[in-house]
């Protein structure tokens, strides 16, 4: 059985009669759509992709910043007041 990451489901055919009524009812909560009660895709409102997306630039920050400490003993010292 497949995890779903929501708090709401729904099956496809329902979905497909009023996807708009399902995103009004879920509010700012993601939705599992679900075909042959398995996850096809999760709705989402722009606001959460967007948190979400955030989150993933974030993250890829964060593994930056490690890469560099971990590597700071070949960093090249610069003045910025001289650029």
């Amino acid at each position: 059985m497949d995890t779903i990451y929501a708090d709401y489901s729904i099956s496809m055919s329902e979905f497909k009669k009023n996807p708009a009524q399902v995103l009004r009812s879920a509010g700012e909560k993601p939705v599992a759509v679900l075909n042959h009660n398995r996850p096809a895709f999760y709705m989402v409102t722009p606001k959460l992709f967007e948190a979400l997306v955030e989150k993933l630039v974030d993250l890829d920050l964060v593994e930056l910043v490690r890469h560099r400490l971990a590597h700071k003993d070949t960093a090249i010292e610069v003045d910025i007041d001289k650029i």
